[in-house]
């Protein structure tokens, strides 16, 4: 049964070592500066095996981390529609109006994901990085790479474990891959 997961700070299961495993094979190859991950462990757990194959540490940053759902924190949509059926329905229908009490909003996230990477951008000018982040974090920073507001939120596809490339040349983006999951073809899914 699909959850708000959010901030609770799972582990990855076998599928999802396993896609780690081929997001890693698919980036070895590849010249990279730095790897950056949100602090959650199922993130640092995807990482991982794309620093080893690129021999480089893999760096906690806050800015990457998953959208804190507040009350909704572990429910089912069952059970968060006994909570708050409004709030589910504009998650639903309306995510950018939806603040999840004690929690955050996609304007929050946005803010905090685009801060990240302004600073990232100024650490690695001209460099390759990667970000290993969360599904809500990944369509957010996508909606502003592609110049579109949260109301598209729902708008951009994006599969567990996809790969996205975006280059900012002078602060202003270009994407240029959205939601690659060709590396886990074959994969149990």
């Amino acid at each position: 049964m699909e959850r708000f997961r959010g901030r609770a700070d799972l582990s990855l299961n076998e599928t999802g070592f396993k896609q780690a495993e081929a997001a890693a094979l698919k980036l070895k190859d590849w010249q990279v500066a730095a790897i950056y991950s949100s602090p959650m462990k199922r993130a640092l757990q995807t990482a991982e095996p794309i620093a080893k194959a690129l021999h480089l540490p893999v760096q906690p940053l806050e800015g990457l981390n998953d959208i804190d759902f507040g009350s909704f924190q572990g429910l089912s949509a069952e059970e968060a529609s006994k909570v708050d059926k409004k709030l589910l329905d504009d998650w639903v229908a309306r995510p950018h109006l939806a603040n999840f009490l004690k929690g955050e909003n996609l304007d929050i996230v946005r803010q905090r994901v685009l801060g990240a990477v302004a600073a990232l951008e100024k650490v690695h000018k001209d460099q390759t990085v990667i970000l290993v982040s969360h599904t809500v974090v990944c369509r957010v920073l996508l909606c502003a790479m592609l110049g579109l507001d949260n109301s598209h939120f729902w708008h951009v596809k994006q599969d567990v474990n996809a790969i996205n490339i975006f280059e900012l040349r002078d602060g202003a983006p270009l994407v240029t891959l959205v939601n690659d999951t060709c590396h886990l073809k074959g994969l149990d899914a």
